[in-house]
C-alpha cells in the first residue's frame, strides 16, 4: 500500500504544484524501490522506457527540423487544399487515417507518432482545439487497434485461441471501432468550440520559423518529404525502430540545412520526456513487484461475476492510464479466462469491454500516445495542456471502464 499511497501522494502535488511530476516519480522510484520493495537500483533502471525515450526524442527532432525549413506549413496547406478548405474537417481525416493505418497493422504508438506532430501544426495553424486534434487521432488508432491484421487484435485473437473459449473478430474490432468513433463525435461535439490554452501571443499565426506554403516545396522540402516517406515505410512495411529512423532523418536534414537547424533540438520536448520517463519507471517498479498483479487478482476474486468484470474494466483501466496498454492486455486476459468458463458472461463481450477499457485511457500523458499529443503541441501553455489532457483522461477513466462494461458485458449476461 505504500507504493500505491507514493503515486497518489506525488500526482497530487506534481499536478497542484509547479513541479515535474517525473521528478517526483524519479525520486519515488528509488525509496519505494529500495526502502519499502528491497529492489536493488539495477533492477530499478531496468524499467526505465529507453524505447519511449529514444522515439520521443527522434520523433519531435524530425518534425522540429521539418517544421523549420517549411515542409510542415507546406503539408498543413496542402492538407487543408485537400479538404476543400473545410478545416473542421482535418480531425475526422486524421481520425479515419489513423484507423486505417492500425486497421492494416501499424503499432498504434507508431501511427499516432506520424500523425500527431502534423496534427499538432494543423491545430496551431488553423486556431484548431489541440486537446481535440491529439484525442481525435489517439481514438482513430485505438478505432482500428482491433482488427486481425492489427498487432493488439492479434495479440488478443492469439491468446484467446490458446484457451477454450471462442470470440469472433469481428465483434472485438467492430466493439472498439464503434466506442471510439463515439467518443470521437462526443469529444468533438463538446470541445471543439472551446478555446485552446494558447500562451500570451500564440494565435495560431506564422511565426519567425514560418517559410512560404504557396507553390512547390524547394529541394530541401523534397528531401524532407523523401524521409518522411522512408520513415513510414521502414517503421511500417520493414518494422525498424521508428525513433531511431526519425533521428537518422532529422540528422541528415540538419546537415543540409545548418544554419537553420542550430535550434532544431529545442524542438524536442525535454519536459515532457522528463515527465513520462519517471512515470514509467515507477509503474515499471510497481509491475516488476507484482503489485499491479496483485491489484487485478484481489478484484478477479470479488462479488458477482457480472460485478467482477465491471471491476475488472476499472482496474485496467486505471492500470494502463500509467503503463503499457499490450502489457496490460497480456495479463488481464488470462486472469478473465477463468471466470468467463466458471460463469454465464459471454466471453466476446467481456473481452471486447477489457480490450476497449485498456486502451481507451491511452489519451493519458503518462502512455506512448498521450506524450506524443502532449510533447508536439505548439503554441500552447504546457502545464495548462497538460491539465486539459488529464482532466479529459480522468473523465474516461471514470466513464470508459462503465460505459464497455454497460454496452458490451451486462446485455449478455
Amino acid at each position: 500500500m505504500i507504493s500505491i499511497g507514493a503515486l497518489l501522494v506525488m500526482f497530487v502535488v506534481g499536478t497542484v504544484l509547479p513541479i515535474n511530476l517525473g521528478i517526483l516519480a524519479f525520486v519515488a522510484t528509488f525509496t519505494v524501490g529500495t526502502a519499502s520493495l528491497g529492489l536493488t537500483e539495477d533492477e530499478i533502471f531496468e524499467g526505465f522506457p529507453a524505447k519511449l525515450f529514444v522515439t520521443i526524442v527522434g520523433v519531435t527532432y524530425l518534425f522540429s527540423v521539418a517544421r523549420r525549413n517549411g515542409t510542415i506549413d507546406w503539408l498543413v496547406a496542402a492538407g487543408v487544399r485537400l479538404v476543400g478548405g473545410k478545416v473542421a474537417l482535418i480531425p475526422w481525416v486524421l481520425f479515419l487515417v489513423a484507423a486505417l493505418l492500425t486497421a492494416f497493422g501499424t503499432f498504434t504508438p507508431a501511427a499516432v507518432a506520424i500523425l500527431a506532430p502534423i496534427g499538432m501544426n494543423f491545430a496551431y495553424r488553423y486556431k484548431l482545439n489541440p486537446l481535440v486534434v491529439g484525442m481525435m487521432v489517439i481514438s482513430g488508432g485505438h478505432a482500428g487497434a482491433f482488427s486481425p491484421l492489427a498487432v493488439s487484435g492479434a495479440l488478443v485473437l492469439g491468446l484467446i485461441d490458446k484457451t477454450d473459449l471462442q470470440i469472433s473478430a469481428v465483434a472485438l474490432f467492430s466493439a472498439s471501432f464503434v466506442i471510439n468513433l463515439v467518443l470521437s463525435i462526443l469529444t468533438y461535439a463538446l470541445l471543439a468550440k472551446r478555446p485552446a490554452p494558447l500562451v500570451e501571443g500564440a494565435a495560431g499565426a506564422a511565426d519567425d520559423e514560418n517559410l512560404a506554403v504557396s507553390g512547390r516545396p524547394d529541394w530541401r522540402q523534397w528531401l524532407t518529404l523523401a524521409c518522411l516517406v522512408a520513415l513510414v515505410v521502414g517503421a511500417l512495411g520493414l518494422h525498424l525502430e521508428i525513433g531511431f529512423l526519425a533521428l537518422a532523418a532529422g540528422a541528415l536534414l540538419a546537415l543540409v540545412d545548418m544554419t537553420r537547424q542550430e535550434k532544431a533540438v529545442d524542438g524536442v520536448s525535454w519536459s515532457t520526456l522528463l515527465l513520462v520517463a519517471g512515470m514509467m519507471t515507477y509503474i515499471a517498479m510497481l509491475e516488476k513487484a507484482g503489485i499491479i498483479e496483485k491489484v487485478s487478482e484481489h478484484a478477479a476474486n470479488l462479488g458477482a461475476p457480472v460485478i467482477v468484470a465491471l471491476l475488472l474494466c476499472f482496474t485496467v483501466a486505471i492500470t494502463s492510464a500509467f503503463a503499457s496498454s499490450t502489457a496490460i492486455l497480456t495479463a488481464i486476459i488470462p486472469i478473465a479466462v477463468p471466470l468467463l468458463l466458471s460463469s454465464h458472461l459471454n466471453a466476446a463481450g467481456l473481452i471486447a469491454a477489457l480490450a476497449v477499457s485498456t486502451t481507451i485511457v491511452d489519451t493519458s500523458p503518462f502512455s506512448t500516445n498521450g506524450a506524443l499529443v502532449l510533447s508536439n503541441a505548439r503554441g500552447v501553455d504546457t502545464r495548462r495542456f497538460y491539465r486539459q489532457i488529464i482532466g479529459y483522461t480522468g473523465g474516461i477513466v471514470a466513464l470508459g471502464p462503465f460505459v464497455a462494461w454497460g454496452a458490451l458485458v451486462l446485455p449478455w449476461s
